[in-house]
């Protein structure tokens, strides 16, 4: 399958061999070019012999001679240069199926694509990938694979994800494991069916493929109040949630104990579920997890702390403004505001929860917050000169709301500029104190 050229950067070593828009690269170096996985893959050679059509139809071979790491400068129609693969599971905890109608196209879309893996760090089941799929890329090499589990029983597995081929994706795991591929794993624990003995046994399986799987974060379902006729699941309770603390936490315990590393980390909302304190920071190793919410708490804490303490000749003025943040959040964000307030008594913040009114209530997590809850538990509130939330509540690289409401009209709305911060004590810092 060729792909389509639909753009070239001027001067790229490709535009300086002729090729321009509107061409399809055939093949490079004699193998077929498919998507953005081949094409990364085979311009790292320094030397290429390139086939390309011409809009005419006319085929050229061009010889191009570059540095290793220096990319062609060709543009495509897609990233992946190719249909995103849709998901094939229907897991009876996807939280695509219990979003309301009537949102933006894009986010009813379920993607399970390997390349996302790969490029962006996207999790993935292993059920759509064909034999072509798994040879290439153990041929490749490409890692770390991030997958999403669940459990390491075939016939559950199977059940949680109403997919056929989910129980036997597993031998794929062990395959790329025996490969030498770096893996990451993610285990989504439902009450009274993957958790307790079944999570036991996942613990003790998926530690069977060290070196290979790095780490496994435990993370809890999240359910939304629009899970009308779907799966029955319920919440996790303090009492719950504390039973599987202990059962990664003793299983860690002695992995760290005989390997150096704790491999399976738990998430943030299960020490909070529990009513428990975070760990220290030295239990999250090197934050492998992160993206999946495991140490964002801690990071931040430990991130703020020091950069207070690196403000001994700041003199800041006077000011008053406010942080937004979701309800697991709040106490943290509160915790920093007021050691800040000790420090700058002259800097006043004040912070607000938000409680998701859109996904309901058991949703606690910053990154699912829509404008349209912010703004209206925010009316009439003294939010000072400037409004400070958390970047994830809006849509990766650009400034909407989940609810397609942008930043520049929530702020309208509220009658005050809202700054965006990352999850990074530092920059939260220098937004406060400017």
């Amino acid at each position: 399958m060729a792909v389509k050229i639909t753009g070239i950067e001027k001067n790229s070593p490709a535009y300086k061999k002729g090729i321009r828009s509107g061409y399809t690269l055939e093949k490079i170096n004699s193998h077929e070019i498919n998507d953005v996985l081949d094409y990364q893959f085979y311009i790292k050679n320094s030397k290429l012999n390139i086939v390309i059509k011409t809009e005419e139809g006319k085929f050229k071979i061009l010889h191009i001679e570059k540095d290793e790491s220096e990319d062609l400068g060709l543009e495509f129609e897609t990233y992946l240069m190719d249909r995103q693969m849709r998901c094939s599971n229907g897991c009876i905890f996807c939280f695509i199926d219990q979003m309301p109608k009537g949102m933006r196209e894009s986010l009813y879309f379920k993607d399970d694509d390997s390349r996302l893996s790969f490029l962006f760090g996207n999790y993935i089941t292993l059920t759509n990938l064909s034999e072509h799929d798994v040879s290439r890329i153990i041929e490749m090499h490409i890692s770390p694979i991030n997958v999403s589990v669940h459990t390491m029983n075939p016939e559950l597995r199977v059940k949680m994800m109403k997919n056929r081929n989910a129980g036997k994706s597993l031998e794929i795991l062990k395959k790329f494991a025996g490969a030498g591929l770096k893996l990451n794993a993610q285990l989504v624990l439902c009450p009274g069916i993957n958790d307790g003995e079944e999570l036991k046994f996942s613990l003790e399986r998926l530690a069977g493929l060290y070196p290979s799987i790095q780490s496994i974060a435990v993370v809890p379902v999240g359910l939304t109040k629009h899970r009308e006729k779907l799966f029955h699941l319920d919440e996790y309770t303090p009492e719950t949630a504390k039973e599987v603390i202990d059962i990664v936490t003793s299983f860690s315990d002695k992995f760290k104990e005989k390997n150096g590393t704790r491999l399976a980390f738990i998430a943030d909302e299960f020490f909070i579920k529990a009513g428990l304190k975070m760990p220290d920071e030295d239990y999250y190793e090197d934050y492998p997890q992160i993206e999946n919410g495991v140490g964002l708490w801690k990071s931040l804490e430990s991130e703020f702390y020091a950069a207070l303490d690196d403000t001994e000749s700041v003199s800041p003025k006077k000011r008053t403004l406010s942080i937004a943040t979701g309800v697991a959040a709040y106490p943290l964000m509160k915790s920093l505001c007021e050691k800040l307030n000790k420090k700058f008594t002259n800097v006043k913040v004040n912070v607000y929860e938000i409680v998701n009114n859109f996904f309901g209530h058991s949703i606690t997590v910053a990154g699912l917050i829509t404008a349209g809850d912010m703004i209206e538990q925010l009316q009439g509130k003294d939010l000072g000169e400037k409004l400070i939330i958390p970047s994830v509540m809006l849509r990766s690289g650009e400034d909407v709301f989940l609810d397609d409401i942008t930043l520049e009209e929530a702020s309208e709305k509220l009658n005050i500029k809202i700054d965006p911060v990352s999850n990074d004590g530092y920059e939260l810092l220098n937004k406060i104190l400017k």
